[in-house]
């Protein structure tokens, strides 16, 4: 089967080149430094590039090394989601495991990392270790603390005993990238921080956010917008219309209520330092040009409500896990009424439920570039997603549905490894192992090299299971690239699952 042709609603490359001529012209209007917040990911932003088709994910990275001779990084994250353990839901990484790649990465692209900065710090033992870590790692460490009544105190918060107890960070070159594992970390906080300090200091610097989500110039119930909304119904975001903008300007822009809360802060602090500010509203701090940059808005909007979908199942399924709350299911399923949202409208969902229905059985559904949807159940050696990967890449690679992809001598003796000498209690095939046993018989079988050539295939395609998956699975699916969603229930009734 012949690779179908790329769906695209954003333009890539336009983006890159106004999106570094916005930062170098906002650079240019701060004499001496400024600190860049950096929202979203730098690279592997695979949120954008799903609700934004066409976005690639490592768009922000290419920016940034055309300026990296004079840029340094600052890493923040919050001393509560070290406590608590969370994770980067697309990597499943705990958020301080996160920085450590972050900064391994960083510094294979020659980007100089200047320090982590752990925000909200109260003495939690955890940041502690994770400093000690740190810092036996040769990463400098700063710490900025809890202030009472922030952001509503402004007299409180630009003093010694506001921004003046958290440490100063410091820094040697001119445009410095605050940046942080996930949302929610602090970045704005160190930022601002930065400013008092520096103005101590003599040095006058400067502040701007490059934040991608929500768009300032896309409606506010645009679904782009409220795809990010569904991304963060964890935090305590709202998507808003910028009340400053639309009062000095007479023009509707969309903001999130963070930035408006923290505004009044950032605006007594200039014109602290200068007597003046240089910005009138949230929107004026960004230069975002995300929004100039969508060339099919039907496309965005179709793939942005397939993301609400897609959030709105693994947040189900971490309420069951343990590791979600129900108000954010409750958020996502208020999200998906407002709009009119169905679960018909993401295919594999219907085909899966389908099969699983009829094989009485779990089932995997996956819907191929050209729309043809393959569905695969549970058999004595395979799991019902490896029997779909299976079915997909014989569909993609010409093969005849009845022929064996795996060969009995490569598939018996892993089946009787796991169930004799591993003990794991089954036989079958996980999506991993099949890949593997297809890869050996793609040495010298014509079908399997015809099938396993078509696995870059299934990149952004999307699948749905009935069941939980495993983790390995689930990551299995993700190196892919497949876009995969589960019903919020076990295989079994079982209390402990693999």
């Amino acid at each position: 089967m012949k690779r179908g042709k790329k769906v695209i609603g954003f333009d890539n490359e336009k983006y890159l080149k106004l999106q570094s001529e916005k930062i170098l012209e906002r650079s240019k209007k701060f004499d001496d430094k400024l600190y860049l917040e950096f929202g979203g990911k730098l690279f592997d932003d695979y949120h954008a590039s799903r609700v934004l088709p066409g976005f690639e994910p490592d768009s922000k990275m290419r920016m940034l090394l055309e300026m990296k001779d004079e840029a340094e990084i600052i890493l923040v994250i919050s001393a509560g989601d070290i406590e608590h353990g969370k994770l980067r839901g697309d990597l499943g990484i705990t958020y301080d495991t996160e920085v450590l790649r972050l900064i391994d990465t960083f510094k294979e692209f020659g980007l100089k990392v200047c320090g982590v900065c752990i925000t909200r710090y109260t003495g939690q033992s955890s940041a502690d270790s994770f400093k000690c870590h740190l810092e036996s790692l040769g990463v400098k460490v700063y710490r900025h603390y809890n202030i009472e009544n922030y952001p509503a105190d402004v007299d409180h918060i630009i003093s010694e005993d506001g921004f003046g107890k958290n440490d100063y960070i410091e820094t040697s070159r001119r445009l410095v990238i605050v940046t942080a594992p996930g949302p929610g970390s602090g970045k704005m906080a160190v930022c601002l921080s930065q400013l008092y300090h520096e103005f101590k200091r003599g040095t006058r610097a400067g502040y701007a956010k490059f934040e991608t989500f929500p768009i300032w110039n896309l409606p506010l119930k645009h679904a782009v917008n409220l795809a990010y909304e569904a991304a963060t119904a964890d935090l305590d975001d709202v998507n808003m219309i910028d009340p400053f903008h639309l009062d000095t300007y007479g023009e509707k822009t969309v903001n999130y209520n963070r930035d408006v809360e923290i505004f009044p802060v950032l605006n007594a602090m200039f014109e602290r330092i200068y007597g003046d500010s240089p910005y009138k509203s949230p929107t004026d701090m960004g230069v975002n040009m995300v929004g100039n940059c969508i060339i099919d808005d039907e496309i965005c909007r179709n793939a942005s409500r397939q993301e609400i979908l897609r959030r709105y199942y693994a947040a189900a399924c971490s309420v069951l896990q343990g590791t979600g709350e129900k108000n954010e299911v409750s958020k996502l399923d208020l999200l998906i009424k407002s709009i009119g949202l169905d679960k018909s409208e993401r295919p594999v969902i219907t085909s899966a439920l389908e099969k699983a229905e009829e094989t009485s059985g779990p089932a995997v559904a996956l819907e191929l570039p050209d729309g043809k949807i393959i569905t695969g159940k549970a058999t004595p050696l395979l799991g019902a997603a490896s029997a779909c990967l299976l079915n997909a890449l014989k569909t993609l690679g010409g093969v005849n549905d009845e022929i064996t992809l795996i060969s009995p001598e490569v598939l018996e003796p892993i089946c009787y490894l796991k169930s004799e000498h591993l003990r794991n209690g089954s036989s079958r095939l996980h999506l991993t192992e099949t890949l593997i046993a297809l890869s050996i018989c793609s040495r010298n079988d014509k079908n399997a090299i015809d099938a396993f050539s078509c696995l870059d295939l299934l990149k952004n395609c999307e699948a749905h299971s009935t069941v939980i998956l495993s983790q390995d699975e689930i990551a299995t699916f993700k190196k892919l690239g497949l876009n995969l969603t589960c019903e919020p229930t076990y295989n079994t009734k079982k209390l402990y699952h693999r």
